[in-house]
């Protein structure tokens, strides 16, 4: 059972954004937290001391992850400084946000659409509600 969490900054046009990968019991939770301007050290970290508990997280993604070797201090800063260059958070994490998204729209529709139907139901029992007043009179 691997547990950790992972905060990776970067810009996306025209924002900062961080992106929140963590992991337990093989799945993978994705959160994104817009901060707006680019954000100082201090705010990261006032960020993860006191907003963190309260994020939401999407649901779970199951992942293989391989167990992490070792690595030399000098190798592992290059490692992390050419995958900020090359592309910003992990390929799983984008495609999580993206399945929470989907999730998440679909749930809004279904939603939507029960509302239209019964606010239709609603406006056709008042129209059969008020041709029978009108015919009473007569």
């Amino acid at each position: 059972m691997e547990k950790g969490i992972r905060l990776t900054v970067f810009f996306e046009d025209p924002f900062w954004v961080g992106v929140f990968e963590k992991v337990e019991d093989h799945q993978l939770y994705v959160c994104k937290y817009v901060f707006g301007a680019e954000p100082k050290e201090y705010q990261v970290y006032e960020l993860i001391l006191t907003k963190l508990n309260s994020l939401y997280f999407s649901r779970g993604i199951f992942t293989e992850f391989k167990p992490e070797k070792e690595v030399n201090p000098k190798r592992m800063q290059r490692q992390i400084s050419n995958s900020i260059k090359s592309r910003g958070p992990g390929e799983k994490a984008f495609m999580a946000m993206k399945y929470e998204h989907e999730l998440l729209k679909n749930e809004r529709r279904k939603i939507k659409k029960i509302l239209e139907e019964t606010e239709n139901t609603e406006k056709f029992v008042k129209k059969q509600l008020r041709k029978k007043e009108k015919h009473r009179g007569h």
